[in-house]
């Protein structure tokens, strides 16, 4: 027979041996998620482009309150807690450049005077021995743990000693979305900080705010309120610990102290309200785990999106400066207007119920 060459059968994909199909699959399957990631950060990156130009050359950077008058403060005294980053430190430079003099309560010590140092450098105000004159107002550093109440105590009784007069308070300071973890004092630590704190503080504060009348007291929330409640069988989330959870049940609690304390300053001349900033970037977020691929897409879609600390203390600087708020007490605002809340913010039983708790919490005797 005449030697005729064959092709040997070729095995179908079924018949393949095991190793094969499997390296096939992985390339395959390789081949579909670069597609699907290449296709979903294009997709991102599109959209960041898009709002970029939306908000810079559209319709311009989100408005600032620029044009206040740099006297607007001059003479008045403001408190402000967790001061030396984020919110806080863009509140208090500005309340600064419009005359304040700028009380920055700080458990970090050390950062808050390298934050003031940084502020008056770029402000070109006085140093803490100068006297107050023409120009940006005047700042203090002082050691305020949010998470002892004998700290919270101990930063009352000085300030009190040496402070004539308290027209602001702003309590700024928070903690967001922690691990589970407590307070020198045993509460469940966003709680503890976020309410229990600023709820000392402003206490021990009243007698000096009334004094100083007309005064305002300005209270920093959040939209997370709405995922919230309050629980008064387990405030201190001992039965459960939902981090996410915990933390907008303790910005609930700001809004219901806030609308309670203001039911009680009635005819005080002390006003008090509460806001919520938006989504803005600061380090409030460093307990969430972002993973190490994720964080430059992250980066990015915060850039385009998340506020800036300035633009986050917009409402701060409104509520704390502004007279278009003279006598408005007890409402919630955002971006400089106010804003509806849901009922269960505007609970006036659970509001009182929620106050009575926490004196015997935070040991305020009646």
């Amino acid at each position: 027979m005449p030697c005729v060459y064959q092709r040997p059968p070729q095995s179908s994909p079924r018949c393949r041996p095991a190793a094969v199909q499997h390296g096939i699959c992985w390339v395959a399957a390789r081949q579909v998620m670069a597609l699907v990631t290449t296709s979903a950060l294009l997709a991102a990156l599109g959209g960041v482009l898009w709002f970029a130009v939306r908000r810079f050359v559209g319709h311009g950077v989100p408005q600032l309150h620029g044009g206040r008058d740099s006297g607007l403060m001059r003479g008045k005294t403001v408190l402000i807690t967790g001061a030396n980053s984020g919110l806080g430190r863009a509140t208090a430079a500005e309340l600064l450049r419009l005359g304040a003099r700028v009380i920055m309560g700080c458990r970090d010590l050390a950062r808050a005077e390298e934050a003031a140092g940084q502020m008056r450098r770029e402000l070109g105000g006085p140093e803490p021995e100068d006297a107050a004159g023409a120009g940006p107002g005047q700042l203090v550093v002082k050691e305020l743990d949010l998470a002892s109440l004998r700290s919270v105590r101990a930063f009352c009784r000085e300030l009190l000693q040496e402070e004539p007069r308290l027209d602001v308070l702003i309590n700024n300071a928070g903690v967001f979305q922690c691990p589970y973890m407590k307070t020198e004092d045993g509460f469940e630590m966003q709680f503890g900080v976020n309410h229990l704190g600023h709820f000392l503080l402003t206490n021990l504060l009243l007698g000096l705010l009334k004094s100083s009348a007309p005064s305002r007291v300005v209270v920093v929330s959040s939209k997370l309120y709405k995922y919230g409640d309050i629980n008064f069988e387990d405030l201190n989330s001992e039965q459960s610990y939902n981090k996410s959870f915990c933390y907008s049940r303790s910005k609930l609690a700001n809004i219901l102290f806030t609308r309670e304390l203001a039911r009680r300053l009635e005819g005080t001349n002390v006003t008090v309200n509460v806001l919520h900033p938006g989504i803005v970037r600061t380090n409030l977020g460093r307990h969430i785990h972002i993973p190490l691929l994720a964080k430059p897409l992250f980066n990015l879609v915060s850039w385009a999106f998340f506020k800036t600390p300035l633009e986050g203390a917009q409402t701060t600087i409104y509520l704390a400066s502004s007279p278009e708020v003279e006598g408005v007490s007890g409402k919630y605002f955002g971006d400089c207007k106010e804003e509806e809340l849901l009922p269960k913010a505007m609970d006036e039983s659970v509001a009182r119920k929620l106050w009575d708790i926490s004196e015997v919490m935070v040991g305020i005797l009646k």
